[in-house]
């Protein structure tokens, strides 16, 4: 999933019903926590997928501390147990998986790593319809597709992991070359300009759904699809060199962000 841990996501902000913080907060520490089991520290695939089938076993008898916390939630909320399940499908992935033939490949991966979260955020806000399901994933496959672009360079330099489908990388005359040698030329400004137009309209595709959840909710999801769209901006303005400076939200940005979201 690459150091942006669901930094792109809501994360019990104070935009949100004080109500909702502390279960939006029990999923965040669930996704960050076994997202770490996959990406972080010196374990071998072995543990590490060891570590991920234990947090599955405790989805039905937990016994670590935060897997009582979301059994908690998922008896108080009546939360669908296959989402956290799906959660930790993707973190197995990216300890085995390091190439994407093409962008089918990265959306089924977003369909697990991604949707899950802001389909637990609906269940918890009672807004389940398909429309809302769907603008949901929409939403939740651009913020996961925007954190892969930001973090082209740390994802292949730290962890050989290469979310660029294969294909338009060879479409675009782009190679593992210029991940290795950092270069930001034609040919890469070509293709990340397409990926963020792509996730751009992704984005956009859902963002009906911030006008159409009431209230603080509403303007929770519109801050969060700013926020995205915030960092595509930034991309485009370094020119498409991510190898630089990682784009990323900053103090100065939240003022806009919340003016753009009200």
């Amino acid at each position: 999933m690459g150091v942006g841990h669901y930094e792109n996501f809501p994360v019990a902000s104070l935009l949100l019903p004080p109500r909702l913080r502390e279960p939006v907060g029990i999923i965040y520490r669930f996704a960050r926590t076994a997202d770490d089991f996959a990406d972080e520290g010196n374990d071998p695939p072995e543990a590490r997928l060891r570590k991920l089938d234990d947090y599955r076993r405790q989805l039905e008898t937990p016994l670590d501390p935060i897997l009582r916390d979301v059994a908690k939630i998922i008896r108080e909320h009546d939360l669908p147990v296959g989402l956290f399940g799906d959660l930790l499908d993707a973190f197995a992935q990216d300890v085995t998986k390091k190439r994407y033939a093409d962008f089918a490949e990265v959306l089924d991966y977003c369909r697990r790593s991604a949707n899950p979260v802001g389909r637990l955020l609906l269940h918890l806000f009672k807004r389940t319809s398909d429309s809302d399901l769907r603008s949901s994933d929409a939403i939740c496959s651009a913020l996961q597709l925007i954190n892969f672009w930001q973090d082209v360079d740390i994802d292949y330099a730290k962890d050989n992991r290469v979310y660029l489908p294969q294909d338009e990388m060879a479409r675009f005359g782009v190679t593992e070359g210029h991940l290795h040698e950092r270069l930001c030329d034609d040919p890469w400004r070509s293709l990340m300009e397409f990926q963020v137009g792509r996730a751009r309209s992704l984005m956009l595709s859902g963002s009906g759904l911030g006008k159409t959840l009431p209230g603080r909710i509403g303007l929770e999801i519109r801050a969060t699809i700013q926020g995205g769209l915030r960092i595509l901006e930034k991309i485009e303005r370094a020119g498409y060199d991510v190898f630089r400076r990682r784009p990323r939200l900053g103090a100065l940005d939240w003022p806009v962000l919340l003016l753009r979201a009200v």
